[in-house]
């Protein structure tokens, strides 16, 4: 029997529309479950923000999440996600809270082949070490190379996703990443890497394949309606 709490709809937040991805990965996971996304747009970027204020900001998201009733948080947010699960975690002790740091850093673990993963997140993410806490409570011996792209997230909010903007401004950060990379390459030992990038995607050279990593396992019930996902607020 389905109880009153497994109909509830899983709350999510970021602090713009870059966690659709994640909000993507959850609807092919749990087809069946209703979902609450609330975008940050009037506060974005977090990734500039103290730990601080990223916390507060990540608290009353939830709060407002929690007030129209959820079963589940997922905080689609990296930069929320390195700093604010815990203080999440105790203002809500009785609803299950999961961010996207483990679930990526599992993810870049299993697409290295060498050991050597790149992050590239916010200047809050890099600096706070989240991703490379993750990464090396998973992988030990695991060389990770932080680089902060903050204009990704601007590029993101704005869909600009090709074309000679975002190209110029991937070169121009992911370059050092790439000298660095092929510093330690030998003609006879490629040097196949993975990159943790701000989105939750993963790109896994030389193919350039991009896959999304599905979150944790989640609560699922047997459809009983068309499942909604409300992104706006009344």
């Amino acid at each position: 029997m389905t109880t009153q709490k497994e109909k509830l709809p899983i709350g999510m937040f970021d602090s713009g529309v870059g966690g659709m991805t994640v909000l993507k990965a959850l609807r092919q996971r749990t087809p069946c479950e209703d979902v609450i996304y609330l975008g940050d747009t009037a506060r974005l970027p977090y990734g500039t923000k103290s730990p601080q204020t990223i916390s507060r900001y990540a608290v009353q998201c939830a709060a407002e999440l929690v007030r129209r009733g959820i079963k589940l948080l997922v905080v689609a947010c990296n930069t929320a996600s390195a700093v604010a699960l815990a203080p999440l975690r105790e203002a809500y002790p009785d609803i299950p809270v999961i961010g996207v740091v483990e679930p990526g850093a599992r993810a870049a673990c299993n697409a290295t082949q060498n050991g050597t993963i790149a992050v590239i997140a916010t200047e809050s993410t890099i600096a706070g070490g989240a991703y490379q806490h993750a990464i090396h409570a998973i992988a030990p011996e695991a060389r990770i190379i932080g680089h902060p792209c903050p204009l990704f997230v601007s590029l993101a909010e704005e869909g600009w996703l090709d074309g000679d903007i975002p190209e110029a401004v991937a070169a121009r950060y992911l370059s050092p990443i790439s000298t660095r990379r092929q510093a330690r390459e030998t003609p006879s030992s490629p040097t196949p890497w993975s990159l943790a990038a701000p989105t939750s995607l993963f790109w896994l050279p030389p193919s350039a394949t991009w896959s999304i990593p599905v979150l944790s396992s989640l609560i699922q019930r047997p459809p009983q309606q068309t499942p909604s996902t409300k992104n706006s607020f009344a």
